[in-house]
Parts: C-alpha cells; structure tokens; sequence
C-alpha cells in the first residue's frame, strides 16, 4: 500500500497538475509531525474504538506511517490524502478526514476544482456503471460501462480509494458505497478522492465506455464538472426541501392496498418538521384505507434519529428489547492540553464525570449518562398497529439507526429485508458523541467519535444480509428499473 501511496504522489508530482498543487499551502514536515503529536495523544488517550478491530501493534504502525509520510514538507492536498488513509485503518465508520466540518481555506483548495467526472454511477462488483450523464456525448449514458479514466482502469481506481474510504470492521461493501456518486449529498468521497489519488492534467477527461448492449468500448473526451456544476444538481435534487418544515418522507401508493414510505434520511436534528406527527397520521391512513403491504424504502440512509424505534411501535403487539450494546468511553476528562483543539456542538463532552465508571482492564469507562433501561431499551406497541406484510428496501448505505431499525425488524420477524447487504457492523459502531479535532498546524479536522457501544454477546463482523438479495444490472440501470422496489412489490402481490 505504501509503494501505490507513494507512487500517486510521484505521478501528481510529475504531473502538470503539479502547477495547481504548488498553488497550495505548504505544509512544513516539522509542522505536521507536531500535527501528529496531537493526533496520536487525541486518539490513543480519548478514541474508544481504536482496538475494536486493531491490535496495538497494528495502530503503531498506522501512526508510523503517517509519520512517514509527514516526513518532508508536503503540500496541502498531500498531507490531507496521508491523513484520510491513516485514519481509514481504525476501520471506523465516523472516523474520517470530514468533508463537512474543514475549514473555508482547505474546502476552497482541495475540494472546489474543476474535478468531477459529468456523470453519476453505482459499483457494480469492480464495474463502473453510469446512471445519470451529463455529458453530450451518446456513449456516455444511463448503463454505458465506464472502463477507465485517463487510461486508469476503474477497478485500479476503486483499489486505490478504498484506503482512504470509511466503514465499521470489514464491512467493504460499506466502503465500496461511499465511493459512489449519486447526488444526495453536497459532498462525495469520490469526487474528493479521486483526483488526489490521480492528479488531473486538464480539465479534459479522457475516457474508455462501454455503451448499454455493446461489447467494444468507445474512447471519447468529455469536460469535468466544477464543484458550482456539482452542486447545483445536488441542490435540484433537493428542490422544494427545507431543512426547516418540508417533510423529509414520502408516501405513495401502487395500488389501493399497498404503500410505499420513502425515507431518504433520519438526519432530522435541525429540522422543525414534527416527523412523529407525520408518521402517526400515516400510520392512521393505511388503518382507514386498509392497506395490507408497505415498502419502506431505506436506501441510501445513512442515520439520523431513532425514527425507527417509531416505526416497530406500530408493528409490535408486544413489547420490544433492543439489542444490548453497552456504552463506554477512553476518559473521564479530556486532557486539558488537548481542549483547545477538540471542538463540539456540547462541552459536557469535555467531563463525563461520575457518569463514566472505571478504568476497566482495557483502559475504558463504563458511560452511564445515556444507559437503558435496565434490561435494555424497550419500545412499547402504539396504536394504530399495522398488521399487514412489511418490506424493508436495504442497502451498504445503512448504518447507525437504520441498521439497528432493520437489526430488530429482521429478528423479531416482523417484515423482511429486500436488496443489498447493508453498511454498519452487529459488532457496534462509535459514535453518539463527537470532538472534531483540528489540527492546528495543518489546519485539518479528524472526526474523532467518543462513544463505544459493544454487544453483550460475540457477534459477526458484518453488516445484516437481506432476506431477499436482489442483484442489480447494469440494464436494469439502462432501461431505469429500480429491481428491488419491483421486487418487493412483485412479493406483496404474490402474498410472499
């Protein structure tokens, strides 16, 4: 891994992109070495993860390659490329490099250049398959078969990404997902990846596609997106939404017994749409038309809110326990050294106090302040109850709450899951709590998750495999059939 690391440096270095790249800060080696100091202690003395899936030996060989890396005086995007790969070996789905939470001067150097491939696309195994084009070109449409970028074979490219993409333990089909451009979300790992893996030369891609139903492939040269371009389709998708009011789900219906809830996220924090409201008088409208199926479509959702726990309150007749997974913490009280640097949306997080017992013989505390129930968490039947047959729509982008929402769905039997295998680990996640750590030489953040939540038993290092796989095509995406909402839908008809 260290030779390609190096070897894509050489060639951005060799490269007319260097150009762009010289334009950057400069980052001295004695500055990120110090840079990594701090890391290293942030980490080692308040990460609750770091040996989840790492032994001691491995996480000192992480750091020393970093070290290595921050050996000489290294370019902005460099240094950022080095950091995201070090902190994709803890193997931890909130511990990356976030797009969202760098600063103004590293989002306007690193991520708002004309970059981006004019398309849009989904893995299929190692395949690149477009699914919407925004170029001119007729080779290059919904289906057609990206088979290199700049000569780079696609397959080479996705090797490459994966080190620095982020996922729970060894769950790569997680991490082949976030490298997916699909437009819902202002930021994509690919888009950001990608050219400080394979510098550009121009803002000409060169370009090898298979189109839909063709064996030979076409050579065709096509512009890439700017981050403006970008967006703004981003920002169509979300035409009419409002972090604020508009609702966030949708509900449709096939046919007079049947529904379909679409919900895109949970991220609902910020929102002043009263989503229970919503869904109780959904529930309410599938009792009054008597409806017998419902698709709830998860998709693509990440987290967010315990919505969830609202939804299996309307499918149970009995109470609920949720799986056990205790919470615990690396320290009482943040270093006092290191608080400058630790940023976050609540300073108790700085002192858990009495809330957190221990040091256990792994160096953790046992965090009390958001414990249970005793017993575990308990979700109690609400009216009205739902009888009917329940399919869940999954996929690798469901982790956090959607993963527990399907965990207990799939064990209780009270639906079944249609599509792919999902993202998220049965053997926990971190997360709950968050310092955004920035590194003040570099002026790079590292999401740095304080919150460890272990099961009470030994559990699988893998995400939930659905009880109907649904294999998609790439003339599935060709001729725009969703495979897995038919599917579902193709069961409820057949009472399956």
């Amino acid at each position: 891994m260290r030779h390609a690391f190096a070897l894509a440096l050489a060639v951005m270095l060799a490269t007319p992109a260097a150009a762009q790249m010289a334009r950057e800060r400069v980052v001295s080696s004695a500055e990120l070495l110090a840079d990594v100091t701090i890391l290293r202690r942030a980490y080692s003395e308040m990460h609750p993860g770091l040996l989840r899936y790492n032994t001691p030996e491995q996480l000192e060989a992480a750091f020393k390659a970093l070290e290595s890396e921050y050996g000489r005086d290294r370019p902005l995007g460099e240094a950022y490329l080095a950091l995201s790969v070090f902190l994709a070996k803890i193997r931890c789905g909130h511990t990356y490099a976030n797009f969202f939470n760098q600063r103004d001067d590293v989002v306007a150097a690193l991520f708002q250049r004309q970059t981006r491939v004019p398309f849009q696309f989904r893995w299929l195994g190692r395949r690149m398959i477009v699914t919407r084009s925004f170029a001119s070109d007729p080779a290059l449409r919904a289906g057609a078969e990206v088979v290199a970028i700049d000569g780079v074979p696609v397959a080479t490219i996705l090797d490459s990404l994966m080190k620095a993409s982020r996922a729970d333990g060894g769950n790569d089909a997680k991490r082949v997902a976030n490298l997916e451009v699909t437009g819902i979300a202002r930021w994509e790992a690919f888009d950001i990846y990608h050219p400080l893996f394979f510098p550009r030369t121009g803002p000409r891609l060169r370009l090898e596609v298979r189109p839909p139903g063709t064996k030979a492939a076409a050579r065709i040269e096509v512009e890439a997106q700017t981050h403006e371009q970008r967006l703004a389709t981003y920002q169509a998708g979300r035409a009419g939404a409002s972090s604020d009011t508009t609702a966030a789900f949708t509900l449709t219906y096939p046919d007079a017994r049947t529904a379909v809830l679409r919900m895109p996220t949970w991220a609902l924090y910020n929102s002043k749409w009263d989503w229970q409201a919503w869904l109780q008088k959904a529930f309410e409208d599938f009792e009054r038309k008597q409806v017998r199926g419902l698709v709830i479509d998860l998709r693509d959702n990440e987290g967010g809110l315990d919505v969830g726990n609202t939804i299996l309150a309307h499918l149970t007749a009995t109470e609920l326990r949720l799986p056990q997974y205790e919470r615990w913490v690396r320290y009482r009280r943040a270093p006092t050294d290191l608080v400058p640097y630790l940023d976050t949306w609540d300073r108790s997080f700085v002192d858990w106090g009495e809330a957190a017992k221990g040091p256990d013989a792994r160096g953790l505390y046992r965090l009390t302040k958001y414990d249970d129930q005793p017993g575990g968490d308990v979700i109690r039947p609400a009216g009205p109850r739902f009888g009917g047959r329940v399919l869940v729509l999954v996929g690798a982008g469901n982790s956090s709450a959607p993963f527990q929402f399907a965990q207990v769905l799939q064990r209780e039997k009270l639906g079944r899951l249609v599509g792919q295998p999902t993202g998220g680990n049965q053997r926990g996640i971190n997360g709950g709590a968050f310092f955004f750590l920035r590194l003040p030489n570099s002026h790079l953040e590292a999401d740095l998750p304080l919150i460890a939540r272990f099961p009470d038993r030994e559990m699988p290092d893998a995400g939930l495999q659905p009880d109907v796989l649904v294999s998609r095509t790439a003339a599935d995406i060709a001729k725009g059939r969703d495979a897995e909402l038919e599917t579902a839908l193709a069961l409820l008809r057949r009472g399956r």
